[in-house]
């Protein structure tokens, strides 16, 4: 029996059936873009974590901005004894987020979290109730963030009643619904204003891409609409850039790429080179409107986490991750060509930097699938 496989014995007798894994092979060490299991064989990391290990596994200024912390000291809550680094992590944030405008940060342990007390902020600060997301829409596992995910299984199927006043709308998707950024906010917007109520709506919650089940680009114009829209009704425009934040399209967030300047700012994922951290970033304004003791939590902004996050910060700077993303974008184009000799749809290999999608529905057959890979191999 291998090492894995006495794991694995293990695992089903200790933890729950509900907890699932990709693979069954056991991580011994991790680093250079590779997982090495408890047998020593090697395994290439597209998963990163689910997006977290940015900067890499085990980066080396990581490592040492946590050992170093962890022998300072490893928790005092900062709601007790605050601490520096936490301070240093909300002044990042508040520089590095879209908008020149006054900003405030908290911050959590989780992507959940972040976008949980985004909406408690936002019915804080309007004095409304409706929260709006979209389709395909990926939010969170705790009870308010199921509710505002779309997809049933896995996440939510049997976990119900979920919480209320959370309405949901079209999402531009252009591939499959032909529309334009513009006509697609449109359609939205008429939804949201006869089935909600413009004065009803706290704030408009969407993912600048969406990641679940396959990357969904919106249509330009399409976020900067639901914005502009957003603020004329008096609602909050929360981005969550969980997934999409800290270089991975190839800026540090992918609203820039709009122009748009979210309200709230949901951060977590690369945010610490793989520690649990999270943060919401806002409008001065908004974020002071709760009362002192309305946020936080125990181990929210953990010292360790913190400066993990700093160090991976200032490698994603030094390193400049942001232009080294575009050009693993760049590695997409030959496939864009290859699709237009095929006579497949291009407009569907969209995307910012590497966080490409070919929608499978593009490829008519196994053998456009082969072709594909061929001419894309034959023009690198």
């Amino acid at each position: 029996m291998s090492a894995s496989e006495d794991l694995d014995k293990r695992r089903t007798a200790a933890v729950a059936r509900g907890v699932s894994s990709v693979i069954t092979s056991y991580v011994d060490h991790a680093g250079g873009g590779t997982l090495t299991d408890v047998d020593g064989r090697e395994w290439i990391d597209f998963a990163a974590g689910i997006a977290v290990t940015s900067v890499g596994n085990s980066a080396p200024r990581v490592v040492e901005a946590v050992r170093r912390q962890a022998e300072l000291f490893t928790h005092t809550c900062f709601m007790v004894a605050p601490y520096e680094s936490y301070v240093a992590v909300c002044e990042q944030l508040n520089t590095l987020t879209p908008g020149l405008f006054d900003k405030r940060s908290a911050l959590f342990n989780s992507g959940a979290e972040a976008v949980e007390n985004a909406v408690k902020v936002a019915r804080k600060a309007t004095g409304r109730q409706a929260i709006v997301v979209f389709d395909h829409a990926y939010h969170g596992r705790t009870n308010l963030t199921m509710a505002l995910t779309a997809k049933n299984l896995p996440y939510k199927d049997g976990f119900g009643p979920f919480a209320g006043e959370i309405y949901r709308a079209p999402v531009s998707y252009p591939f499959y619904d032909g529309r334009t950024g513009p006509q697609a906010a449109a359609r939205a917007i008429d939804l949201i204003e006869k089935q909600v109520g413009g004065a009803n709506v706290a704030a408009l919650l969407v993912e600048p891409i969406q990641g679940e089940g396959g990357f969904v680009v919106p249509a330009p114009g399409f976020l900067a609409e639901l914005s502009e829209w957003a603020h004329t009704n008096g609602a909050v425009f929360i981005a969550d850039e969980i997934q999409t934040g800290f270089c991975r399209t190839g800026d540090w967030f992918a609203s820039s790429y709009e122009g748009i300047e979210p309200d709230l700012v949901t951060t977590a994922k690369g945010i610490a080179g793989g520690l649990p951290l999270s943060g919401l970033t806002g409008r001065a304004e908004l974020m002071d409107a709760v009362h002192v003791g309305g946020l936080g939590g125990t181990y929210g902004g953990n010292p360790i986490a913190c400066a993990a996050a700093l160090a991976a910060i200032e490698t994603m700077r030094e390193l400049n991750l942001a232009a080294e993303a575009l050009r693993i974008g760049e590695t997409m184009k030959p496939a864009r060509r290859a699709a237009s000799a095929l006579a497949l749809p291009t407009a569907a290999i969209c995307g910012f930097g590497p966080v490409k999608t070919i929608p499978h529905v593009a490829l008519r057959s196994a053998s456009d699938c082969t072709a594909l890979a061929l001419v894309r191999t034959s023009q690198s």
